[in-house]
Order: structure tokens, then sequence, then C-alpha cells
């Protein structure tokens, strides 16, 4: 806790510093100022710069970094909370990763002090809610301790991220997969479900078992079948589902629960629907960074690149997963 401390500290000396220096006259959101006269010592230099970069988008959020700052003791963690809050008191959001193990563990009475302190959003890595999917990739935790988890957190008063892993059970899972983890997610309601497709670089441990032909990894259809099952099945909750990273095939896969349920189906049942070749261009222009969403394609330049795309890789039916695969290394 003494180190997270002088870290705070450290930080905040320095935008005390840079907002003195600050031009008022400057657009809201940046910094135009001459840190010349700024005498920054060695060892305080990425402190420095966590404040000039934070300054320079707002200053409205704060995110404690670690995959799971709640194991802290709460007293602790309660401690570090109203620090930030008193150096930086127009803060808005302060948002922190949780495991679900560790949630489930603690009192609802000490979660509701640490939210009262100020930590209003909490993201939890769900993965997958099939006890089969969760002990295959040893996760550590049970469906039922997932759900207690998120019953807690909401109950609490945070503001709650899960995260799934489409592909995470594999072509033989793909099923259940989505069908618990739907499931689950109706008994949670998070604020958000965040999608993170499923990547395997060479060192994990999955990576071998995917190498020896024990795991099936999903094409990019399969994937399709599987997040619109999912959808399918998601049923009487608010949360907002957010398509947001680049190893997901549609961007577009997003919206508010129960309302645009239609529309973000209509997305996965559109890409089912086209020709075999209208697939791979798709699938090979995401991959590329030329499309971020199915409607990409009415873009007759970025179709073009993509057909071209295909041609100089030499893009079949046959090889289309294998470099989707090498070209999804890229990002992890």
């Amino acid at each position: 806790m003494e180190h997270v401390i002088k870290d705070i500290d450290t930080v905040h000396k320095h935008i005390t510093a840079l907002l003195k220096l600050a031009d008022k006259s400057s657009p809201k959101g940046r910094v135009e100022i001459d840190t010349g006269s700024l005498k920054i010592i060695p060892e305080e230099r990425q402190a420095f710069n966590a404040a000039y970069h934070w300054m320079a988008f707002g200053m409205k959020s704060i995110f404690i970094q670690d995959a799971n700052s709640l194991i802290l003791k709460p007293s602790d963690l309660i401690e570090i909370l109203n620090h930030l809050n008193n150096c930086f008191p127009w803060t808005e959001r302060i948002t922190s990763y949780a495991r679900s193990h560790t949630v489930a563990r603690i009192s609802d009475s000490d979660l509701s002090s640490i939210r009262a302190a100020g930590l209003n959003r909490i993201h939890i890595g769900l993965e997958s809610g099939s006890d089969k999917v969760l002990e295959l990739v040893k996760k550590g935790v049970s469906k039922e301790t997932q759900i207690k988890a998120g019953q807690k957190a909401k109950k609490a008063g945070f503001e709650l991220s899960e995260y799934v892993m489409p592909g995470l059970g594999g072509a033989g899972l793909s099923r259940e997969h989505a069908l618990e983890t739907a499931d689950a997610l109706n008994k949670i309601n998070p604020d958000f479900i965040r999608l993170r497709t499923l990547a395997i670089p060479e060192n994990i441990g999955l990576y071998n078992e995917y190498k020896a032909g024990r795991f099936e990894k999903c094409t990019d259809l399969m994937m399709a079948k599987e997040i619109l099952l999912f959808i399918e099945n998601l049923n009487g909750i608010t949360s907002m589902i957010k398509s947001d990273h680049i190893l997901n095939l549609f961007e577009d896969v997003e919206g508010k629960l129960p309302q645009d349920k239609e529309k973000i189906m209509s997305v996965l049942h559109s890409f089912l629907d086209m020709p075999q070749e209208q697939q791979i261009k798709y699938q090979i222009g995401r991959r590329l960074g030329i499309f971020s969403r199915l409607a990409d394609m009415k873009n007759p330049t970025r179709l073009e690149n993509a057909e071209n795309a295909c041609i100089r890789f030499g893009i079949t039916p046959d090889n289309v997963d294998k470099t989707v695969d090498e070209l999804m290394q890229r990002f992890v």
C-alpha cells in the first residue's frame, strides 16, 4: 500500500506543477505548456509522463492497475481510494479489474464500503459460463462463483463489465459455451458485456493443445454462429453489448439490450448469409484493418483493397482460416 500511495503522491506533485504552467486559453482536453522549466529527476520520469498524458485527456478517470486489485485488504484499498479522491477530487470514475473468485469472497459490507470510497467500475473476466470450458482453460473458478461475484458487485452498486471470450470452448464445446455463458449473464445482468475473441499465442499452454490437435479452434464462420447463439439466448437483461477489440470479427455487433437485440443479430445473419467468396473478402479485409464493420464492404475502395489483398496472398477457402490465424497473431 505504501508503494501505491507514493506513486499517487508523485503523480499528484507533477499534476500540480503542470496545472500551474497550463495555458488557460488552451482548448479543453489539451496541454500546451512549456515544460522546460520543470526539473524532472530520472526516477520520476514515468510518473511525469503519466501525469502529462492524463492531464491532456481531461483527468476524468483513473484505472487502478494490475489484474485483481480487490485482492488487497478492504481497509488498504479504501485508504488508497480515499487518497486518490483527496489528491484528485475532480475525478469522475475509478476503475479496477477483479477476479470473480476474489469478489465472491469479499463481504457485502466491505464491497459497499469500497464502492462508497470511490471505486465505481469493475471489469471481470468471466470468459465463459460453462464449467467444462472453465475447467478446460484452468480458469480456477466455477459458473456458480462467477454468478455470485457478478451479483454481489451489482448489489454493492458497481458498474460492472463482464468479458466474454467467443471461441474459448473450441469447436467441441462451442454450443455449450454460448448457452451456459448466456445463462450466467442472464442471472448477473451486468452493465456491459464485452466480447474478446480467442486468439492463441505461442506462449500459452493452450497453444500446445491446439498444435497437437487436441483443441480444435473455431473458424470465423463457427465463431459467428456461436456469437449469434449467445446473443439469441440473452434474455431479461439490460446490458450493453460491446465489441470493442481488434480481435473481434465485427465491431458492429453491439448495442443495448433488449431494444437492439434484433439489430445486433442482423449483422451476424448478414455475414452468415453471404456467399463464401464475400465472407472471405470480409475476413481478410477485417484482419488487415480494411474493414471494421460489415457495412464497410459497401465502400467500393475498401472492397477493392480487400479483393486485391486476397489475390496478393493467394487466399482460397482452403487456406483462409490458417491465414486469419496468422494475421491475428499481430495483435496478441
